[in-house]
């Protein structure tokens, strides 16, 4: 299903992206006609095209905008708060939108912008072409592969068929193609058309799957042959080698040179077609001297030799982003075919040495002797039998997963039926639905503070429906019907969902149409399971019983982060410093699953300290799944003028209160103040007070 384009009552166009239920809206002074337009006239590839005739465009939204001339050259960038004008001529302007956009016209241009608008004006009625494309990625077909480690590296070789370009902006997410998916057989087949780039660049490692499996996303982003070596190294076609055996650890090594090489790329794209102000790059050439316009023309082997040569990995530590995900996986047969998703999302991948927890250890993680008499969500009985895991979280990526068949505690954990279940997903280019269902009217406080919550974002269509006190055939109709999300407040026992006639097993049902959820209730986790096996992508649940008052926290905070688009896994990761019972809280499934778009593209935390006659803001950035490491953000912040990858903290900025105010005002967006969490509606309502 393509994307959609829908002329507005009210004038303008609004694109839909059916798949990752995205919608953007483009403004005119009155009502468009819409016809099709040729997709190929747009100098990168779009999904879909259209042309209408108008004289201004407004965006509600600052986004980075780049403008091209004819031959592809960028004449200028668009920034907030900016203004500007270009004579007569052919243009692309290329909008870094939840999806592609790009508008291309034949005409003089005036734009200006503020904190809040970008206003596009063609001095008179144009033929103006729009085209987009989705951020969304299918897998590109299937390979199939035996246990063996030597079937495996061919088949992880050809995972880099789905590279766009092995040029330096292969480190955007959107040249970065979905890898083909692997399932276990009895031989090795790869499809025709599923070929790894040359690049001339090979990835030795030992025939283990210890030694595999953490190089695979490397493999992949390098477009690297991986086979069988003595000790780990890479090799490339002129006879450069780079060791991979120390720092400290083996794994360590390659998760280090995957970080340089990645970040690198992100810099000397700047070179291309990408020339932006990059914040990281002016701080790294206070270090090193580098050659960028150089490293841009060079072959893949002989850029990366480059890097890793004249590059200390000292030299880049501090820089890097925020490392997106890192995923612990059990060194087993099992763990092959779900590479390609976590290839997908660039995660460092390292090999667990889970220890076993007791089902009593568990129920005592950061809960202790607070639920023993308390007001909980527990029903009666004990939930079936799991092997509880610890796993080592030393680590500094932004999210973590386990994949295995234990339960962890502390990590979210990953299914692979769940990424399946998201290639199945049905399009729908209608309102973002959400279901609540409560099912316990002693719960109803809940349910209040979720109903203000959901669909409080003004430019994104919402339905909301709520229930409570359902039968077990009402939860099971609900169960069926496509929604986004849904949000259950109520109990859950051995036997299933508390309901008024009696209980619902999950595991029963024949299908499960809902997208995410929250089983906010007690011991959820085995409910939840059975809703990812029977067609569910992703949730939240509980691992024993948790504090009612707890829980109205955590629903309530988690339902705020999700409507402002966190994905899954850094909504639960925010929301858990909220209450004590936060730990008794996992992710389970594709936990990088968001159910609506963040304004800005890319979820930003602020950081507010207040100071003697000011306040420090800094902005932290959380990559989506749909987004990806390597985007670019830069937030409607007047002292803000270079981009920045879109992952971790921004620099601080000091701000008046006034400064502050008006940042405040620009959407609903989570805020720590003074290390409490909050939300910029509050904090501007006590701040405007004061």
């Amino acid at each position: 299903m393509n994307i959609e384009f829908t002329a507005r009552e009210s004038g303008g166009v609004e694109i839909v992206d059916p798949i990752e239920r995205v919608h953007y809206t483009l403004n005119t002074p009155k009502r468009q006609s819409v016809s099709d337009a040729d997709s190929a006239r747009f100098r990168f590839p779009v999904d879909a095209a259209v042309q209408i005739h108008c004289k201004r465009i407004t965006l509600p939204t600052v986004p980075a905008t780049l403008v091209r001339d004819g031959s592809g050259s960028v004449v200028t960038q668009i920034e907030h708060f900016s203004d500007g004008s270009l004579p007569d001529g052919e243009y692309e302007i290329e909008l870094s939108l939840p999806l592609k956009v790009y508008i291309r016209v034949e005409s003089a241009i005036e734009f200006s912008s503020d904190d809040e608008q970008l206003v596009i004006d063609f001095g008179k009625p144009t033929d103006v072409s729009i085209g987009a494309r989705s951020k969304h990625e299918q897998p590109a077909g299937t390979i199939t592969t035996t246990e063996q480690p030597r079937d495996i590296m061919q088949t992880v070789s050809a995972l880099g068929s789905s590279l766009k370009t092995t040029s330096p902006e292969r480190s955007l997410p959107t040249l970065r193609g979905h890898p083909p998916e692997i399932e276990l057989g009895e031989r090795l087949s790869i499809p025709d058309g599923i070929t790894a780039p040359d690049t001339e660049i090979e990835l030795q490692v030992p025939l283990t799957y210890e030694h595999v499996f953490p190089a695979a996303p490397l493999a992949y982003y390098l477009g690297a042959t991986m086979c069988p070596g003595e000790e780990p190294r890479i090799v490339t076609g002129d006879g450069y080698t780079q060791e991979l055996i120390a720092a400290p650890t083996y794994e360590e090594r390659v998760a280090r040179t995957l970080k340089q090489v990645f970040f690198l790329d992100c810099v000397t794209r700047t070179e291309g077609l990408y020339p932006v102000p990059l914040r990281e790059r002016s701080r790294l050439e206070e270090r090193i001297e580098l050659p960028f316009n150089r490293l841009y023309e060079l072959p893949p082997a002989d850029r990366l030799a480059t890097y890793l040569d004249a590059v200390a990995y000292s030299d880049v530590d501090d820089l890097l982003p925020d490392w997106k995900l890192t995923t612990h996986v059990s060194p087993t047969a099992g763990t092959i075919e779900t590479l390609p998703y976590l290839i997908n999302d660039l995660a460092i991948v390292r090999i667990a040495d889970p220890q076993e927890l007791s089902r009593s250890s568990v129920e005592d993680t950061g809960m202790g002797a607070y639920t023993r008499g308390a007001d909980t969500r527990s029903a009666t009985g004990q939930s079936p039998d799991t092997t509880y895991v610890q796993l080592d979280e030393d680590d500094d990526a932004v999210e973590q997963a386990w994949i295995g068949d234990e339960t962890p505690v502390g990590l979210s954990k990953a299914i692979p039926e769940a990424y399946r279940n998201r290639f199945d997903r049905e399009p729908s280019s209608g309102d973002i639905s959400i279901t609540v269902i409560c099912n316990d009217d002693r719960m109803d406080r809940e349910r209040g503070v979720v109903d203000e919550v959901y669909g409080s974002r003004e430019r994104l269509p919402f339905e909301v429906s709520m229930s409570h006190d359902l039968t077990t055939e009402e939860l099971a109709d609900a169960l069926a019907q496509p929604a986004d999300f849904l949000h259950y407040i109520g109990h859950i026992e051995d036997g299933g969902f508390r309901c008024t006639d009696g209980l619902l097993d999950a595991s029963e049902l024949d299908s499960v149409a809902v997208d995410a959820f929250l089983l906010n209730a007690c011991q959820s986790y085995h409910q939840g399971r059975a809703l990812i096996e029977n067609g569910a992508i992703g949730g939240v649940v509980t691992l024993s019983d948790v504090i009612n008052s707890g829980a109205i926290r955590i629903g309530s905070t988690l339902a705020r982060l999700l409507n402002s688009g966190f994905p899954l896994r850094a909504a639960l990761q925010i929301a858990k410093g909220e209450s004590i019972v936060g730990s008794q809280y996992l992710v389970i499934g594709d936990g990088g699953l968001a159910i609506t778009q963040a304004e800005s593209g890319t979820p930003l935390l602020g950081h507010i300290e207040e100071q003697a006659d000011e306040y420090e803001l800094t902005l932290e950035a959380f990559p989506t799944t749909s987004g990806g490491m390597g985007g670019l953000i830069q937030p409607n912040v007047e002292s803000i003028s270079s981009y920045k990858i879109n992952s971790g903290p921004l620099d601080p900025v000091k701000m008046t209160r006034e400064e502050l105010l008006r940042f405040l005002q620009l959407e609903m967006a989570p805020m720590k103040m003074n290390g409490r969490l909050r939300w910029s509606t509050e904090l501007t309502a006590e701040l405007s007070s004061d």
